[in-house]
């Protein structure tokens, strides 16, 4: 009965780690305003959400003020890489954009607009392994 157990239990860990979604990880964002951060994307009930779990300057890593702080939310997962209806925060100017993102390999093109996609800004960041 215990062997039973163990391989259900062991069946359950290995089909969830098989369903984790492909842009689940660490991520490093291009330079803005002097500073940049690894964001750890992860679920947050069925979308995708991403916190500040590292910052970086000229000088080396730092405790930014926004560690831990959200990044990245909401982001529905619509197959073949692509993601949307998320939002994104710019910390450099504490604006928020509706966001979408892509995923191809090890690249993460993100980008968020405001005034219904007349103002966007997009990056690319780059798995952190």
């Amino acid at each position: 009965m215990k062997k039973l157990l163990a391989i259900a239990l062991l069946a359950v860990g290995l089909s969830a780690a098989a369903s984790a979604d492909p842009a689940e990880g660490v991520w490093k964002t291009e330079v803005d305003d002097g500073a940049y951060a690894h964001v750890t994307i992860a679920p947050c009930g069925d979308k995708l959400c991403g916190v500040i779990s590292r910052t970086f300057n000229a000088s080396g890593e730092y405790q930014s003020e926004n560690l831990g702080k959200k990044l990245v939310w909401d982001m529905v997962p619509g197959g073949d890489g692509s993601y949307g209806s998320g939002k994104i925060w710019q910390p450099s100017t504490g604006k928020i954009y509706r966001s979408k993102m892509s995923l191809s390999g090890d690249v993460l093109r993100v980008s968020g607009c405001v005034l219904g996609g007349l103002i966007c800004k997009k990056q690319t960041w780059q798995r952190v392994r």
